[in-house]
């Protein structure tokens, strides 16, 4: 049985992440049907319970679509982050830097956020399930705050795939070359004397 290379992982993650990126806009997309079709002209919700529940659903169908990229996140940062640095600059977008450093401080909110919940499962009662209201509050509040960093890597997750195309399109820079050896001095010859 054969291990993947270095290269075929980082393409696994890649291809998560695009596939997180798809379905982050069709639930978006959904989102905003439902949201312009159930508010007012005032942007209020005509029932506010139905439109919190939906709300709900968005937060952790996207949640749930990020989990396949949640683990290798930092890995792909800090890999385009690299490409980055190796890319001259006329390969590469003024915004890309800050748009890793977006991910990567989302990508710290979604960590604290995570470890949040873990902690506040550890504490709830044995009869807390899926499904239970002790249980899917704590839950719904973790999605619910992840919202706006989840949203941020739908926006800007891009960026590290752009950089990886770059990389790969831009060919390496040629080897460094040793600068040629000195010509070895010669020593002077004597001249004769004249006489």
């Amino acid at each position: 049985m054969s291990t993947a290379t270095p290269n075929e992982i980082h393409q696994l993650r890649l291809q998560q992440l695009a596939a997180f990126l798809r379905d982050s806009e069709l639930i978006l997309t959904a989102w905003d049907a439902y949201s312009d079709e159930h508010t007012g002209n005032d942007g209020w919700p005509h029932d506010t319970e139905t439109y919190g529940r939906r709300a709900a659903r968005r937060d952790a169908d996207t949640w749930r679509s990020f989990n396949r990229v949640r683990q290798c996140a930092k890995d792909l940062i800090a890999t385009a982050e690299v490409q980055l640095q190796q890319l001259p600059s006329a390969s590469t977008q003024s915004r890309w830097a800050w748009q890793l450093a977006t991910l990567d401080g989302a990508l710290d909110r979604l960590t604290a956020l995570q470890r949040e919940w873990l902690d506040a499962r550890e504490i709830l009662p044995p009869s807390a399930r899926p499904g239970t209201e002790a249980y899917d509050d704590v839950i719904g509040n973790r999605n619910a705050e992840a919202w706006h960093s989840l949203n941020e890597w739908s926006a800007h997750g891009q960026a590290l795939l752009d950089i990886h195309a770059a990389a790969q399109h831009t060919p390496p820079p040629p080897p460094a070359t040793a600068p040629a050896p000195a010509a070895p001095a010669q020593a002077a010859k004597p001249t004769a004397a004249r006489r």
